[in-house]
């Protein structure tokens, strides 16, 4: 049975791993308690247990019903131009708490890692209510404020790709920590390496593999976060092959979290500018993902955290079969090519009354059917995704008065 389907009562006989590898009392044991299964699902894909034939046929059937939500999208409750105000408002937040720690890094503070709970269940929230507006937000990118800018994204993209997975919304808020913490030792790194141009020397790379150890060690001196953030830090770059760091962990030594962490921490590393590189595009991080399952990353994970990104992620400017140009809305994980766009200019490339499409369901119109021909690069024919942020913004501000 996946582990997120777990109810108490039930007899836990066998672990999709060796039971000395998760941190509970006994081999073979009733789920008597909520902390019980937490520590499962952190851990563990799935597990085999012992009930009554009439309790285990409807959970069964929801097994089904997980299946079928891996092939549709995140389900909203409020639209884009709804949302968007509360996503910015969370992803500024976030900013400012990575800013924060990095300033009592640097003078020896301590570290108060309970600001962090609100912020990551705003974006908990957020993305609930509709996922793409906190993607738009993660988008917009600056090469000056990387560090801060990647775990907030880390812990937005696994937020929602928890979600799509179907963890309970309450195991959500931990998995945004994880994300949002999961790179805290870099900020110990000397910026000399972090932003070196080239090829790190070995004595270089070994201080730069440190970061997952000082990370663990700051988290772990919180006796109030859960352990499975501060091993998230410790195990983010650990390999499926066993050719990771820091400890080259077998493949069922890597909790899940660790796992899931790891793909949108790669993803969001490849697509991200660098004060000495420019990102690849989305597809192409796709690619080398796609490429690296089974190998570095979890095969399954990959192919469900491409279904939910899809080729042309939330936020893409890109030019239709028509001529028009719109931003991409929201992916369809059975629809890869046909996402939900807004259609911001005409086909003669003049501004429009923004105009939603569902490429996936239209009908033909006047003998076309729209498609998307190419991607285009942010600001091309004047559109970017910032102006169309702050456009939805104010509305939503002055509507308010």
């Amino acid at each position: 049975m996946p582990v997120d389907l777990l109810e108490r009562g039930m007899i836990i006989i066998k672990l999709d791993r060796p039971w000395n590898e998760v941190p509970v009392l006994f081999q073979g044991f009733v789920l008597s308690d909520d902390s019980q299964a937490d520590i499962l699902r952190q851990y563990c894909d799935w597990v085999l247990v012992e009930d009554e034939e009439e309790r285990l046929n409807p959970i069964l059937d929801r097994v089904v019903l997980r299946k079928e939500m891996a092939t549709r999208p995140l389900p909203e409750t409020r639209s884009l131009a709804e949302e968007m105000p509360r996503a910015r408002a969370a992803w500024i937040q976030g900013q400012q708490f990575i800013d924060k720690v990095t300033r009592d890094l640097e003078s020896g503070d301590d570290l108060d890692f309970d600001e962090a709970r609100p912020i990551i269940k705003h974006c908990v929230e957020s993305i609930q209510a509709n996922a793409s507006a906190m993607f738009w937000m993660s988008r917009i990118k600056s090469r000056d404020a990387y560090t801060a800018e990647h775990c907030l994204r880390v812990a937005i993209f696994s937020i929602a790709f928890a979600r799509f997975l179907g963890m309970p919304d309450k195991d959500l808020e931990t998995v945004g920590m994880c994300g949002l913490l999961h790179d805290l030792g870099k900020l110990k790194v000397p910026q000399s390496i972090l932003n070196k141009p080239g090829t790190l020397t070995q004595e270089e790379m070994q201080i730069m593999q440190e970061h997952t150890i000082l990370g663990y060690e700051l988290l772990k001196a919180d006796s109030k976060l859960d352990p499975i953030i501060s091993d998230v830090s410790s195990h983010h770059h650990e390999r499926m092959d066993g050719q990771g760091y820091p400890h080259q962990l077998a493949d069922w030594q890597i909790s899940r979290y660790s796992r899931l962490v790891a793909i949108v921490d790669s993803f969001d590393a490849i697509t991200s500018d660098r004060c000495y590189k420019d990102g690849l595009s989305a597809s192409e991080a796709i690619s080398i993902l796609y490429k690296n399952r089974g190998q570095q990353f979890d095969a399954g994970m990959v192919e469900g955290f491409i279904r939910m990104i899809g080729v042309y992620p939330p936020g893409s400017l890109v030019e239709l079969n028509s001529g028009e140009v719109a931003l991409v809305v929201a992916t369809h994980p059975g629809r890869k090519l046909k996402p939900r766009v807004e259609i911001l200019l005409d086909a003669n490339k003049n501004p429009m009354t923004p105009r939603v499409v569902d490429l996936g369901a239209q009908t033909a119109e006047a003998g076309m059917e729209r498609e998307i021909a190419h991607p285009l690069a942010d600001g091309a024919f004047g559109i970017s995704l910032r102006g169309r942020i702050q456009q939805l913004t104010a509305k939503s501000f002055s509507d308010a008065f």
